[in-house]
């Protein structure tokens, strides 16, 4: 089928996008879904920086590409061994494909899915297939198993979680990414119990979905750090009880001085070394700072094993959120439902596709939170 998508031939193209154009929108071809695969309409799709990066060539991926990865949709067809989907269901995208049969899916920690992590890097569907073309019929690579910039898509299985229809398309979609990422990163990854103090370094539309995944979980305080003081506003009309700015001076002080020494957790969404040094330095002894964040794989960060050791500090990773998605979406629905997790605060523009590269402009600017294109 002939379909609309936003198309990604050159990484590094100059700013500003909105005059650059790096997504071309045309039309291109869709293969119906192959076994264990299913077509499903798009209805919303987020933009967030993981696109960006593709975009600036700060993280290579494949080209040419359809970009997006946080998106949900309406199941319009399904794939022969499909059993567990029907066309209508409303479902949100993983930006992992889980097979459920490697170490890490069968360990509980199939956001490290080895045939999954195999795939986003070729650019494929979970099992090597490409369903995109373009005008000249040359393959069309998939961001991450979805390529949600498009009016439809053909996706493993293994990438939908199926969700309530209750929930608008628009919200929906965040879900996929953004609240993932962040609330996942403050949940599961630093374990966060009640009465403990949290800093949240980059406030991007994932670290303001952390902000609110921190105050859900009972934080006795919650600071908030970015250098954008928009985005410092935004935190503190989230419900942040604290804001720095972290190219202040004396930052790392005042958080000591809010922490009696420091928090116990910090988790850092900002992508650059110096939020990520800041987010450690300002972790109390036996504290644990968290980064999902994901700079140039050129650098790197330094730090000394004798603090690391001798104040029994715990640096982790998080990737996914180190979340379940077909346990931890609906479960963060459901504090979306109750209204203690109103996601949908996130939500500051609503575009049209053709309207993407001025979209990336504003996210690449700082002055957006969360962006979704809407195909309504």
């Amino acid at each position: 089928m002939k379909i609309k998508a936003a198309v990604l031939y050159e990484m590094g193209k100059s700013r500003p996008y909105d005059e650059s154009n790096p997504l071309q929108i045309e039309a291109v071809d869709l293969s119906t879904p192959g076994y264990d695969e299913v077509l499903v309409k798009i209805h919303a799709a987020g933009l967030c920086h993981s696109d960006l990066s593709v975009i600036d060539g700060s993280r290579a991926r494949p080209l040419p590409m359809v970009l997006g990865h946080e998106a949900s949709g309406e199941v319009m067809e399904c794939g022969a061994g499909v059993n567990d989907l029907k066309q209508g269901d409303h479902v949100v995208f993983s930006f992992v494909p889980m097979c459920g049969h490697c170490i890490p899916c069968t360990t509980g920690r199939p956001a490290l899915c080895e045939p999954g992590a195999v795939a986003n890097t070729k650019g494929t569907l979970l099992e090597g297939g490409i369903r995109l073309k373009d005008h000249s019929h040359h393959d069309l690579r998939h961001h991450l198993g979805v390529s949600a910039f498009a009016e439809y898509v053909v996706a493993s299985r293994h990438s939908l979680v199926k969700i309530n229809t209750a929930i608008p398309y628009e919200i929906s979609a965040l879900f996929g990414c953004a609240v993932l990422t962040g609330v996942g990163a403050v949940i599961n990854t630093a374990r966060l119990t009640a009465g403990r103090t949290i800093v949240i370094a980059g406030l991007g539309g994932v670290g303001l979905a952390a902000v609110l995944g921190a105050l859900s979980g009972g934080a006795a305080s919650v600071i908030a750090a970015d250098i954008n003081p928009y985005k410092r506003t935004i935190a503190l009309q989230l419900g942040a009880h604290h804001v720095i700015d972290p190219a202040d001076s004396n930052a790392i002080q005042q958080v000591k001085d809010l922490t009696c020494g420091g928090v116990d957790i910090a988790v850092e969404f900002a992508g650059a070394i110096k939020a990520l040094e800041f987010a450690y330095a300002v972790t109390k002894r036996g504290g644990t700072t968290v980064t999902a964040g994901l700079p140039h794989p050129s650098h790197t960060f330094s730090l000394s094993p004798a603090i690391l050791v001798g104040e029994e500090r715990t640096l982790k990773g998080s990737y996914l959120g180190s979340c379940i998605p077909s346990r931890d979406i609906p479960a963060f629905i459901s504090l979306y439902q109750t209204g203690r997790l109103p996601v949908n605060k996130l939500l500051s523009h609503t575009i049209a596709l053709e309207q993407i590269n001025e979209g990336f402009e504003r996210l690449a600017n700082g002055d957006a939170l969360r962006q979704v294109v809407s195909f309504a």
